[in-house]
Order: structure tokens, then sequence, then C-alpha cells
């Protein structure tokens, strides 16, 4: 609810969002919009080979910038 909130987009397409099972499946508008809900949050995505410490693509917090 409150990804869907903050990117504008409905709780429904957040759901089918989430339930793709590989990539996610969405009209690139609201891909893009949920994206940027989650960059003004303070987080970023880590996308297949990128480092991790968990060893796999997720998000995470992004570094301050002190």
């Amino acid at each position: 609810r409150t990804l869907a909130h903050l990117s504008g987009i409905s709780v429904p397409t957040i759901q089918r969002m989430e339930a793709s099972p590989d990539n996610v499946r969405s009209v690139v508008s609201s891909l893009m919009k949920v994206l940027e809900a989650l960059d003004k949050a303070g987080l970023e995505i880590i996308g297949e080979g990128a480092t991790s410490s968990g060893g796999g693509r997720g998000v995470r917090f992004k570094e301050s910038s002190k």
C-alpha cells in the first residue's frame, strides 16, 4: 500500500508486479514510477551481477553521501 501511494499507481498493479515469477511485467510508465518512488525513499535496485554481500538481486538502502 505504501509503495502504491508513493508511486501513484494502484495496489492491484503493485500486486501483479510482485507476483511476476521472473521479470516484472508491467507498462514502462508504471515501472518507472515505482523506480522513482524507491529512489526518493533512499533505496537502490541491485541488478543481476552487481556487487551485493547477499549474493543476488534485490533492493538496498543507498549509501549516505555525507
